[in-house]
């Protein structure tokens, strides 16, 4: 039996990436998945990604929200319910960067980094307790960030929203736990997707792998495994609790 046969599984930003990497990984394993896009230029990646999850034998839906928005989250889980009956996993994965040194970042800039990797958590989360409430099960996991921990030049904005998903995660932890929700946060540390295709070029690639102990930057398969790892009865005793998959880089 497949680790997570019978379950649906929530996904957010999940066209590209580390999130399509994990609505795979999931889907491998048996779980339906309910997928988020956000804008009408990602439709066509959508539909292929849907098409590819039905193909592993699963049913899949993508819809097209985003999970900055309080409303637009709560007409997605209302959706999904309707489709699916049920809410087992809920992987907040949608996430922006815009980098720049605080002497130049605008409000405008801090403001959308925040609604888009933080205040969705808040958002998403808020929506998909109630169903698991009701089941009393659930495992919700919040997708962070190394730079969440260590911080980063020219990635206030990033860290801070990274960061406050940390605290956000283990609050929540502590709030759900008696009704079997879990909930949890990965921490993943420089990953090859478009977000960090400027790292793997000259003496920027060389100076951020000497400060990796395994020497390399990590795959979005890899943070998908970690991710099934959560979502999955494999860690039915852990918690809010944060995994660094970072390849030593907090060390």
């Amino acid at each position: 039996m497949k680790l997570l046969e019978g379950k649906l599984s929530i996904v957010t930003g999940a066209t590209r990436g580390i999130g399509a990497a994990i609505a795979i990984k999931l889907a491998e394993q048996g779980s339906d998945i309910a997928f988020t896009y956000v804008s009408e230029s990602s439709a066509g990646k959508a539909a292929e990604l849907e098409a590819q999850l039905v193909a592993l034998g699963v049913k899949a839906k993508a819809y097209r929200s985003n999970a900055g928005v309080f409303e637009e989250c709560e007409v997605f889980v209302n959706d999904v319910l309707k489709e699916f009956g049920k809410i087992d996993i809920c992987v907040n994965n949608a996430g922006i960067s815009k980098d720049n040194l605080l002497l130049r970042m605008t409000a405008d800039q801090w403001d959308e980094v925040m609604d888009i990797n933080l205040k969705s958590v808040f958002n998403m989360t808020k929506q998909v307790i109630r169903p698991m409430m009701k089941a009393k099960a659930g495992s919700i996991i919040n997708m962070s960030s190394i730079i969440g921990i260590r911080g980063n030049a020219g990635q206030s904005s990033y860290a801070a929203s990274k960061a406050g998903i940390i605290g956000f995660t283990k609050s929540i932890a502590l709030e759900l736990g008696s009704r079997n929700i879990r909930c949890n946060a990965i921490a993943p540390g420089f990953i090859e997707t478009d977000m960090t295709h400027y790292l793997k070029e000259g003496e920027a690639a060389t100076e951020f792998l000497k400060k990796i102990p395994l020497g390399r930057f990590g795959k979005a398969e890899e943070i998908a495994n970690t991710t099934l790892f959560l979502a999955s009865d494999m860690s039915s005793y852990i918690t809010g609790q944060v995994l660094s998959a970072c390849g030593g880089l907090n060390i």
